[in-house]
């Protein structure tokens, strides 16, 4: 049993003082409260303190066996008086003391913990050992008193592991939230690809290859069935696999995903001859929804290729070319006049069997095509054809080259017709213009100056002309011409031995310059430094010169240095690209000298563009690793290789001149060819003993 205690207090008799007088007595917040004398006011104080801390009853730590003396009680109990002493500060409100004169007055530490400068008690109160009776058995008696009920629960409270309701005030009282994490269950044998949707499978794959996915298909049955989803084979171009993939496989891609495919490009595919003759109408059957089919260079039968052709009526491009006449005839060109009539672009280059007969039904049939590449065809000096091109005038681009048949006559039908109209003050005839864009009359050596001038005042769309290999054209063919079509951007001119630099004059005060990018005239040996920089100074847009043997000499490549370097004077790209393609094989007037301007303007620091060189095949592997270093940005590097490979010719022209000296010019010109092979990254001229003057591995 708990031995019980009464408790009476003795009060002081010191008179307690009014609350006013109480608080008219407090010192101001900013006045300096009178010092503490002696030891025994500093030891209370520190006493109270420690005892004071709810730090101690969290940590669960024994009193000090100096408060247990027999019989008496514990300096703990201070802490348990009124707080309302005459000596104590009131810390309830900040704001609404009297004396704290518009200051906050707010305590610095918990409500329980005395200011640092408060008084504790009065010490002139005395103090009586509470729940002490002299009679009583002194090691059975309390040697402190219990504290309250509700600070004992605090108490109680703060060592209790935290329940979701004391989370829940938590966040109520402090700012900021506590972020509270969902568990998440996790899945036992969760098949992430197989509870993947259908559509997103697809999606995925996608993104490989046909070969990667031929691969991919000996997975399992289910992926074996979805590798060949028709989704995923809606275009089936064989050009970069054709020789790898075998016949079988070509034969199930085709059948499974049949509807589906759109695009179906067989170029080169020989494996399939044996397939065709058994296969041939099953693929035709399955495949019935083609826009765009090519068979170029295929082996394949007769029969496969009209029933593709029957059962596909919506082709646009049709690619027949380079088919034995065995496989195509007129009969299919027939059969494409009847059932494609959409078609757009038709090419039947090289293939034996077939003429312009044929090619008439097909232009006369399919209003809608635009281009027609019939090279090596027979029968260009059909003048029925040629009027059928001529009234149904929707050709863009019309590729005749290598025509034997085409004649001065069979041009002038295609760009006036028979028998016009004749205007009798400019003596040309009434017809309205052409809508050709691009003309390629390359190889046809039976054109000659009269033919080529009739496409003067009928073309001005044209953008593109070729006329290589013709042999009996010269400057009066092309006079005419040039000032008549001002969106002329592509001019061949290959191996015309009989242009001068007369033509290059005029294509530089020409309409067409300021849209000119591309010139070839390359073996036309009567062309030089005269008409090119000319046309240097008066295309700006031209993006690539093929000038090899020509007379051009190194006053061509400085002129086009200079023009790109003006032409990019306003531009800020962070990284070159190629703005000029200059190609002068086999230039005899084209010296290591021009080539240096080339790469001194290539590796200057400013610059949008730089000048892609082919050159001399001595001079050919410096320029590449020059170009090389430019582009990947490292332009030091380029300026030293630069330096060295000119030093090093420097030396082998001093080394190649006569008279005194001339062993000493010789081993200069060896170490400047040691010091730029070094630069350029291997030996020049056959391998050298290494100079590093000892051995790596000892």
């Amino acid at each position: 049993m708990a031995h019980t205690v009464s408790d009476n207090v003795i009060e002081s008799p010191a008179t307690t003082a009014p609350p006013s007088a109480h608080v008219e007595s407090l010192p101001l917040p900013f006045e300096q409260p009178p010092k503490r004398k002696g030891c025994r006011g500093l030891l209370l104080k520190g006493l109270q303190r420690m005892s004071s801390s709810p730090s101690l009853a969290k940590m669960g730590r024994v009193p000090a066996s100096a408060y247990r003396s027999g019989g008496k009680g514990s300096m703990s109990c201070v802490s348990l008086s009124s707080s309302a002493t005459s000596g104590n500060h009131s810390y309830s409100n900040s704001y609404s003391s009297q004396s704290s004169a518009g200051f906050s007055t707010a305590p610095t530490s918990a409500a329980s913990t005395p200011g640092p400068d408060a008084q504790c008690f009065d010490p002139r109160a005395r103090i009586r050992i509470v729940g002490t009776d002299p009679n009583a058995n002194a090691a059975n008696a309390p040697t402190s008193i219990a504290l309250p009920a509700d600070i004992r629960l605090g108490l109680r409270e703060s060592q209790r592991p935290a329940t979701p309701e004391v989370l829940e005030a938590t966040v109520d009282y402090f700012p900021t939230p506590m972020i509270r994490f969902k568990p998440r269950r996790k899945r036992e044998n969760f098949d992430f690809w197989g509870e993947l949707p259908h559509e997103i499978k697809v999606q995925i794959l996608r993104f490989l290859r046909p070969k990667e996915l031929v691969k991919c298909s000996a997975v399992s049955q289910s992926w074996h069935k979805l590798c060949f989803d028709g989704q995923l084979w809606t275009s089936v171009d064989t050009e970069d696999y054709y020789q790898s993939i075998p016949s079988e496989s070509l034969v199930k891609i085709m059948t499974a995903a049949g509807p589906f495919v759109r695009d179906l490009n067989l170029r080169g595919c020989v494996q399939m001859r044996e397939k065709w003759g058994s296969e041939g109408q099953k693929i035709s059957d399955a495949c019935r929804n083609l826009e765009c089919f090519s068979l170029e260079g295929c082996r394949i039968d007769r029969s496969s290729v009209h029933y593709f052709l029957l059962r596909n009526p919506r082709l646009v491009y049709i690619n027949v070319s380079s088919l034995p006449a065995a496989a195509l005839n007129n009969q299919a060109l027939k059969i494409i006049a009847q059932e494609c009539q959409q078609l757009e672009q038709l090419n039947v280059s090289w293939c034996e069997g077939i003429d312009t007969k044929g090619l008439q039904k097909v232009v006369q049939a399919c209003a809608k095509l635009k281009e027609l590449r019939a090279v090596e065809v027979k029968g260009f000096d059909n003048k029925d054809f040629l009027q059928s091109l001529f009234l149904r005038n929707n050709l863009e681009r019309l590729v005749a080259g290598r025509c034997a048949d085409l004649y001065d006559d069979s041009l002038e039908i295609l760009m006036q017709g028979i028998d016009p109209e004749i205007n009798p003050l400019t003596e040309r005839a009434l017809v309205p213009p052409r809508k050709f864009l691009h003309l390629d009359f390359s190889h046809c050596r039976s054109l000659t100056d009269k033919g080529v001038q009739n496409l003067a005042h009928r073309v001005p769309h044209l953008c593109g002309l070729q006329l290589s290999h013709c042999s009996g054209l010269t400057d009066d063919a092309l006079t005419n011409v040039l000032k008549t079509t001002p969106h002329l951007s592509h001019l061949d001119l290959e191996e015309l031995e009989d242009l001068s630099n007369t033509t290059l004059v005029n294509l530089s005060k020409s309409p067409c310059a300021p849209t000119l990018r591309h010139l070839n005239i390359s073996y036309c040996e009567s062309l030089g430094d005269t008409g090119m920089l000319a046309v240097l100074k008066s295309c700006p847009q031209i993006r690539s010169l093929v000038l090899d043997n020509t007379r051009i000499s190194d006053l061509v490549l400085t002129e086009a240095a200079a023009q790109l370097r003006a032409r990019d004077c306003w531009s800020h790209s962070p990284r070159p690209q190629m703005s000029l393609v200059l190609i002068v094989y086999d230039c005899q007037n084209v010296t290591w000298t021009g080539v240096r301007e080339i790469l001194s303007r290539n590796a200057e620091p400013q610059r949008g563009g730089i000048i892609a060189l082919k050159c001399f095949y001595g001079y050919q592997d410096t320029v590449n690793e020059h170009t090389k270093r430019v582009l990947r940005g490292d332009a030091a590097a380029a300026r030293r290789l630069e330096r060295k490979w000119a030093e090093y010719m420097v030396a082998n022209e001093e080394a190649g001149a006569g008279g005194a000296n001339a062993r000493r010019r010789r081993r200069r010109l060896r170490e400047a060819q040691n010091v730029h092979a070094d630069e350029e990254g291997g030996p020049r001229g056959g391998r050298r003993r290494a100079r590093t003057g000892g051995c790596h591995v000892m």
